[in-house]
């Protein structure tokens, strides 16, 4: 099976030409089949049937994965036993018709806008790597993006003068966000005064380095950001998708219409963008408690 999900990764990146953060989603839920597949002595994929996909998505449901999770994980089946199919590798493909399981929407954690100028304020603007920080996590809440696009940006995708950026790079249709003048000014200051000192290679286009000179890692980010809320001490679990949620939430709080959200996060979807209404309307019922007479 390890030669069949090699190709079907070939597949995805070279003819798909999918998001490297999809990919790898792919390949993990897919040597996590086939690890349970193994086990129960299954060697030949065209031996996997309806029943036997069912019975995986119950261990899964069994050993506590998420609804979004399990659906993510049979999403990824039914790609790879289509293309399976597609490649006359095996007969039918045993995900078809299968549902995935009713995933209950939570509403996303944020912070207040309170909180959120405490943590941008974490990072000390007296050197090199503070100013980094400080232009990454400004960006973070200006933009709404995500901590991919954050770090996949490169020196041409922003525009300072005009005030926006460009995160295109993993969709077909064209992404540009405006992004406010705190963020475009700390920016301006980081790439004109100090990226130069993290630069070892003069041909490198990452906007955000390392102090290797490199592009920055998603892992390095979230290092990043943990030492900044530990600093903060607010009382709230903190991830940068907090600060993406965030964002969306005190956008439509001021006014800000669906469509206006939704294309700047980027979902192709509007029922994704449509849930941070409950946290606005969730806010209107607290102010209607504490403030009417006869509430």
């Amino acid at each position: 099976m390890n030669v069949l999900i090699e190709k079907f990764m070939n597949y995805l990146q070279y003819e798909k030409n999918l998001a490297l953060n999809t990919q790898e989603s792919y390949n993990r839920d897919l040597r996590q089949f086939k690890e349970y597949i193994i086990k129960n002595n299954i060697y030949d994929v065209a031996s996997v049937n309806k029943t036997f996909i069912i019975t995986y998505l119950m261990y899964q449901q069994k050993k506590g994965r998420s609804a979004s999770t399990i659906s993510r994980s049979l999403a990824s089946l039914r790609s790879f036993f289509q293309f399976l199919l597609n490649n006359r590798i095996i007969d039918e493909d045993p995900t078809l018709n299968l549902q995935s399981p009713k995933q209950e929407k939570k509403i996303p954690k944020i912070l207040t806008p309170k909180e959120v100028e405490i943590l941008l304020n974490q990072p000390k603007t007296d050197n090199a790597k503070g100013i980094r920080d400080k232009a990454m996590l400004e960006l973070l809440y200006a933009a709404g993006v995500r901590v991919s696009e954050l770090i996949s940006l490169d020196l041409d995708d922003i525009n300072i003068e005009m005030g926006y950026i460009n995160c295109s790079k993993d969709s077909l249709n064209e992404r540009v966000i405006p992004i406010g003048k705190i963020a475009i000014e700390i920016l301006s200051i980081y790439i004109n005064e100090y990226r130069e000192s993290f630069i070892k290679d003069s041909t490198e286009i990452s906007l955000f380095v390392n102090h290797h000179g490199r592009r920055l890692t998603r892992q390095g980010f979230w290092k990043i950001i943990k030492s900044y809320t530990d600093k903060a001490n607010i009382n709230k679990k903190i991830t940068p998708h907090t600060l993406r949620h965030s964002f969306a939430a005190h956008l439509l709080e001021n006014g800000a219409d669906l469509k206006s959200v939704q294309e700047m996060l980027g979902h192709s979807d509007i029922s994704s963008t449509q849930i941070y209404t409950q946290i606005t309307k969730n806010k209107i019922k607290d102010v209607y408690k504490k403030t009417h007479p006869r509430a």
